[in-house]
């Protein structure tokens, strides 16, 4: 996915662009320190008080210079119009975050609000047109059956969430003023593997394996997750 973003941004932006960046349920902050450590000034916004705390440890590391690229921001994301001016970043990420959003649209048009014209929004989102790929590999048939007619699903926190339609994202991003202009698959091949897996010896060819998949029809449109990129008119 960062390969994925990267690509977006040196197709976007000039090099050397020091970008305002805004990233939504950063986590731990991977992108965030990520793109931080790249040159570009960093806002994270993130809810659970553990993950801010990690990702404040993981930003004191850092050399004061990126420290000093790097603004933290613990909020769920919703009330971004409350933080910041409309048009205030030239990219918004948002990775992650709407499986856990009942009603998402007022959310991203919020976000597309963010964004300055010809900005760039990055969303990461539960595939639900490939809700059945999961059980089926793993031999589960009701529950492949079972996930052929919703968005919803458990994941592997054990926590109902819901998935998207890639169709609805795209009329939902046009009616925003941020229509899509690129989208990938994520976890292809991958899906299956068990949390704690190790990496494997050739993960590099791994990497590559996906990346190619990712952008690649028919296989990146039953991946486990959509990288969606939409530009702000």
């Amino acid at each position: 996915m960062a390969r994925q973003l990267d690509e977006q941004i040196a197709g976007r932006f000039p090099v050397g662009q020091r970008l305002r960046v805004l990233d939504v349920g950063m986590g731990q902050g991977t992108q965030a320190l990520r793109l931080a450590r790249a040159g570009h000034q960093v806002t994270g916004v993130e809810q659970d008080p553990k993950m801010i705390a990690v990702a404040r440890e993981e930003l004191a590391r850092e050399p004061e210079g990126i420290r000093e690229r790097v603004r933290l921001v613990q909020s769920d994301g919703r009330d971004t119009g409350v933080h910041f001016l409309p048009g205030s970043f030239d990219v918004v990420l948002c990775h992650g975050v709407l499986m856990y959003i009942k009603e998402p649209d007022p959310m991203l048009a919020g976000l597309a609000r963010m964004l300055a014209p010809g900005g760039l929004l990055s969303l990461l989102v539960r595939n639900a047109d490939a809700l059945a790929m999961r059980p089926g590999l793993g031999g589960d048939w009701a529950g492949a059956l079972a996930s052929f007619d919703t968005t919803r699903y458990r994941n592997r926190l054990g926590l109902d969430v819901r998935a998207d339609r890639l169709a609805e994202l795209t009329s939902t991003l046009a009616g925003i003023g941020a229509p899509l202009h690129a989208w990938y698959g994520v976890r292809v091949f991958t899906d299956t593997a068990a949390d704690d897996a190790e990496i494997p010896a050739d993960a590099d060819a791994l990497l590559a394996v996906e990346e190619r998949a990712g952008k690649t029809d028919p296989y990146r449109s039953v991946a486990a997750l959509l990288h969606l990129c939409g530009v702000r008119g």
